[in-house]
C-alpha cells in the first residue's frame, strides 16, 4: 500500500508491504543512486520478505523526492540518511521485534553509514551490491566508516560487479568489527539479475541467509 508521512521530516514516501502473519520484525529497504523505490529487485525483496511474515517498507530518499530523475548530488547524502532515520521512526509504531534497515547499491551504503554514526539506529543491515568503490578507480575504496560499524550485516554481490570485485569485498569485511556474511552471486553484474526468475532467487538468498544471520546466528560459519 502507497505510504506518505509528511509529519517526519524528511517525509517518508513509499510503500508497505503488511504480511498476513506479521511476525513484529520490519525491515525498511531504498534504492540505488539514479533509481527509485519502484526498482525491480526491491520489489521481489519486498514481497518475499513480506510472504515470511517481515513487514516491509521500500521508500524513496530524499533526493529522489525531490527530483524525479537523475543521481544524487553532493549534498545529498547526509539528508538521504537523516530520511533513512525517519523511515525507521515511522514505522517503529508496527515494529515489536527487530527492525532492519537496508538497500541497493547507494541505499546501501547510506545505510552502513547511518549505522556506523548511531548503532541503535537497527538491529541488523541487508546490502545489495555494497558500492565498494566507482568503476575503475579501485583506489577510491569508500570504507572510511567500516571499522565503526557495530551492527550485523549481510552483503549479497555479484561476481561481475564493477564496483567491486569479491576479492575486494572479502577484504573489506575484514573492516568491520560486527559479524557481516558475504553471499557471491554467480555471474550477476550491479543490478544483481534480469527478470523476475532472477530477482526472485536473489530475494529468496537474501531472506533464508538473513534469517542464519539475525534469527539464527549460530547457523553462519
Amino acid at each position: 500500500m502507497p505510504v506518505e508521512s509528511l509529519r517526519a521530516e524528511p517525509s517518508v514516501r513509499g510503500y508497505l508491504h503488511r504480511p498476513e502473519q506479521p511476525n513484529g520484525e520490519a525491515l525498511v529497504l531504498t534504492h540505488g543512486a539514479g533509481s527509485n523505490c519502484e526498482a525491480p529487485l526491491l520489489v521481489a525483496v519486498a514481497e518475499t520478505f513480506a510472504a515470511a511474515s517481515v513487514l516491509v517498507l521500500r521508500c524513496d530518499l530524499p533526493y529522489r523526492q525531490a527530483r524525479a530523475h537523475g543521481p544524487p548530488l553532493g549534498g545529498d547524502a547526509a539528508r538521504d540518511r537523516e530520511g533513512l532515520r525517519a523511515a525507521l521512526e515511522a514505522i517503529r509504531p508496527l515494529a515489536t521485534g527487530g527492525r532492519f534497515l537496508g538497500g541497493h547499491s547507494y541505499g546501501g551504503r547510506q545505510s552502513t553509514m547511518l549505522a556506523a554514526s548511531d548503532p541503535t539506529v537497527a538491529d541488523a543491515l541487508l546490502l545489495f551490491s555494497y558500492p565498494l568503490h566507482p568503476p575503475r578507480r579501485p583506489d577510491e575504496k569508500r570504507t572510511a566508516h567500516f571499522p565503526q560499524l557495530q551492527t550485523r550485516a549481510l552483503f549479497l554481490h555479484g561476481t561481475r560487479d564493477p564496483f567491486g570485485s569479491i576479492d575486494e569485498m572479502r577484504a573489506a569485511l575484514r573492516l568491520i568489527p560486527a559479524r557481516t556474511e558475504l553471499v557471491v552471486v554467480e555471474g550477476a553484474g550491479h543490478d544483481l539479475g534480469r527478470g523476475a526468475r532472477a530477482l526472485q532467487q536473489v530475494a529468496m538468498t537474501a531472506l533464508t541467509d538473513f534469517r542464519k544471520l539475525v534469527i539464527d546466528p549460530g547457523l553462519v560459519a
